[in-house]
């Protein structure tokens, strides 16, 4: 091999080494920087995942909103896409539309005790707007609440024909 094709050899190795050093760590970056959206419904069956910051959806529940007694800031209540519910525990001031019964997407992280902790609450902007991942999130939630109460109701029927 000549010295000139070695040249020219390790300029196209040092050119693929280096566009593949750059794809490697700016896909590093975007997994960490990816928020994804999940249902109360995902979260509890275990999709969500634990320790890194994903949106969490739906309506909150009625009743559900606790204030800590000693510290103003600190709120828990439940969003629940009507199948199931989740725990949020949120510190600093809610939207001024936040309010029980309202659509709200909540960033943060699970945490070991399947508590999701948020860094930040949105409330939706109108009566008539809802992010489309809560809608779509409410009705599966909501036909997976009626397909449980008809096998309920199935099981009770059979059961009393018996």
């Amino acid at each position: 091999m000549t010295p000139k094709r070695k040249r020219r050899l390790l300029l196209v190795l040092l050119i693929v080494a280096g566009v593949s050093g750059a794809a490697t760590l700016m896909m590093k970056a975007l997994n960490e920087n990816i928020n994804l959206f999940y249902s109360p419904t995902q979260v509890a069956a275990g999709e969500a995942p634990r320790g890194h910051t994903f949106r969490l959806g739906g309506l909150v529940a009625e009743g559900s909103l606790k204030r800590e007694a000693n510290e103003g800031l600190t709120v828990n209540f439940e969003i629940t896409d009507s199948a199931e519910s989740i725990t949020v525990a949120y510190t600093g001031i809610l939207p001024d539309l936040f309010r029980e019964g309202q659509g709200i997407v909540a960033l943060g992280k699970l945490d070991n005790n399947g508590l999701f902790v948020a860094d930040e609450v949105l409330a939706k902007h109108d009566e008539n707007y809802m992010p489309p991942e809560v809608a779509e999130a409410l009705e599966a939630g909501h036909k997976k609440g009626i397909e449980e109460m008809k096998a309920k109701e199935a099981a009770q029927v059979q059961g009393a024909t018996q």
